[in-house]
């Protein structure tokens, strides 16, 4: 249904954890000069698992962001909501103290929820005979995936709009996409956006590894997340957390915010096809875009640079490849593909707020973080990826794309701003 008269949407603070860093400048800095978070495996023996590498979050203190009886009570994946959060908070320079905190809610996903925590306590379960009383009251409250978005709200007192999206891989493309109608509805004047994962457990690996959906590359892991490359053999696991401050344009003018860009559509479908495969050609991924650029009062003539889906497997790849190309036809040569997946790794429900996070930061600096790890082209993917290298180019207009098992598809638009 066509929307009339709706608000501009701005974007005025991000906060990142990833497998780069554990801000959103370091993670930036990473992403420019291609640094690849890839690295074996620490929190868990793999010897009897097949891969044993992942882009795990490095370094991290929830102790400079959460109590000491907080970091017990949550699990990791919201560990990392929190810390993205108030990152984001403060990037966005907002006071609550003089804003309407009703008129202000969050739109936080995770993919899979709490991994570690269901880890922990089936094993205590198992341990103890399999008695109920072993189990810790807060398990539930620490798994279930629409804690984070409880915990950020109860923080910060935030009153309005509240729940989380699940969508696989494009959780939290999907819970921006959400936050941005209820800006536009008039539901809210602010929303905290975004979506976070820790799933990188012994679970969460063997269900990947189960699928052979996984790199192999346990020789050289910083080399495995090769999108768009002839010797790609599956993605490698992430994990991490992205929150975006989304205002109306007179909210955020109202208050002074510094601004990073316009968020100005998006366009979700899906392939009905198949639960883990791409339809051909990428048939949803060409409907997402057309209605993306179409959302936002665009053309293709507008749109620079896609960060892509990309997450280094065979169907993606080719896939995401020939809908770029069926939507943008000549055109599509002169645009500029990456995949930060190659840097970061895949984080699941968290990849689309961090890749949006990329976009918007590309937007704004005029440069195009690269594809690492590429080397060997495929006849199949011939598109400019920025091999290896980080990019400038002015973009006006800025696609990020984010696809999940079950067909879910999620293309997100943002262009510059202009005063």
């Amino acid at each position: 249904m066509a929307r009339y008269d709706v608000p501009k949407v701005v974007v005025t603070g991000m906060g990142l954890v990833t497998p780069l860093g554990n801000s959103l400048q370091e993670t930036w800095n990473a992403m420019t000069v291609g640094v690849s978070g890839a690295a074996p495996i620490s929190r868990f023996d793999t010897e009897k698992f097949d891969v044993k590498f992942a882009c795990e979050v490095k370094n991290f203190d929830a102790g400079q962001f959460l109590h000491r009886k907080e970091i017990q009570r949550m699990d990791m994946f919201t560990h990392y909501a929190m810390a993205s959060a108030t990152m984001a908070i403060d990037d966005a320079g907002i006071s609550f103290d003089i804003l309407d905190r009703e008129r202000i809610g969050v739109v936080f996903g995770s993919g899979v929820g709490g991994m570690w925590t269901y880890h922990q306590q089936q094993k205590i379960f198992n341990e103890h005979d399999e008695r109920p009383d072993r189990i810790s009251p807060m398990f539930v409250p620490m798994m279930i995936a629409d804690i984070a978005a409880g915990q950020i709200a109860i923080r910060w007192g935030l009153k309005g709009p509240n729940y989380a999206t699940v969508s696989a891989c494009s959780t939290s493309a999907h819970a921006l996409a959400d936050a941005l109608m209820l800006l536009q509805r008039g539901d809210a004047d602010m929303m905290l956006a975004g979506g976070s994962e820790a799933s990188i457990c012994p679970m969460g690996l063997a269900g990947f590894s189960a699928m052979r959906a996984l790199s192999t590359r346990n020789e050289s892991p910083q080399t495995a997340s090769r999108p768009f490359d002839a010797t790609r053999d599956g993605f490698v696991m992430g994990e991490g957390g992205a929150v975006l401050v989304l205002e109306t344009l007179e909210h955020a003018m109202n208050r002074g915010a510094r601004i990073y860009a316009e968020f100005s559509g998006f366009g979700l479908t899906d392939d009905a096809h198949h639960i883990t495969a791409p339809a051909e050609g990428g048939e949803g991924a060409v409907r997402s875009m057309k209605l993306a650029i179409k959302d936002a009062k665009l053309t293709i003539e507008d749109i620079d640079y896609i960060n892509a889906h990309g997450t280094s497997t065979l169907y993606n790849d080719k896939n995401e490849t020939a809908a770029i190309k069926t939507v943008f036809g000549e055109r599509a040569s002169d645009l500029v593909v990456s995949s930060t997946k190659s840097m970061t790794g895949h984080l699941l429900g968290a990849a689309g707020g961090v890749e949006c996070a990329a976009t918007i930061l590309a937007l704004y600096h005029g440069v195009v973080p690269p594809t690492i790890n590429y080397s060997t082209p495929d006849p199949s993917c011939d598109l400019n990826y920025a091999p290896n290298i980080a990019e400038r180019k002015e973009i006006r207009a800025a696609l990020s794309n984010s696809f999940g098992f079950g067909g879910h598809n999620a293309t997100l638009c943002f262009q510059r701003f202009e005063d």
